[in-house]
């Protein structure tokens, strides 16, 4: 399953740029409803919103980086955006999974540059041990995961 190379700029149009404007429109609405810290519950034992702060990454790991996740995001977006140019992702899951990339660490990076930190808002109970409850994330994050997803099974596909 191939795509054009014009195709590529109608994705990131039709994929990253909702993607995107969800992430922060969402955000801005937990910033706008909910004092940090506080949750609501949404459906009870399962899950609730919630307004938390994150300096690091997936799970909190490196805590208080705030900094070093920023300049790890323009490098990131240095490196996709190469990516691109060179046509490196020449597949639709490759691209997809760009895209999603793309929607997801720009979503983060201005969170880092307008609040100094991440803004989670989606904390799920699944009762499994360890992680009860998930950590709390958001639509750039979920996106980060898609995008992972969609490489892990680009790559199964090759093999």
């Amino acid at each position: 399953m191939t795509t054009s190379v014009s195709s590529f700029p109608r994705l990131l149009a039709l994929v990253t740029l909702p993607l995107y404007l969800l992430d922060q429109a969402t955000k801005w609405a937990v910033l706008g409803h909910l004092e940090i810290g506080e949750e609501r519950v949404i459906i009870p034992g399962f899950f609730d919103l919630v307004h938390w702060r994150n300096t690091g990454a997936a799970f909190s790991i490196l805590s208080d980086s705030n900094l070093f996740f920023l300049l790890l995001s323009v490098v990131a977006l240095v490196v996709l955006g190469l990516l691109i140019w060179f046509g490196k992702f020449r597949d639709t899951l490759s691209r997809l999974g760009c895209v999603f990339l793309l929607a997801g660490v720009l979503g983060n990076l201005t969170d880092r540059v307008l609040h100094g930190s991440v803004v989670d808002f989606l904390l799920f109970n699944l009762h499994v041990p360890f992680a009860n409850p998930w950590p709390a994330f958001n639509v750039a994050d979920s996106c980060i995961f898609v995008a992972a997803a969609l490489w892990i099974w680009q790559s199964f596909r090759e093999s």
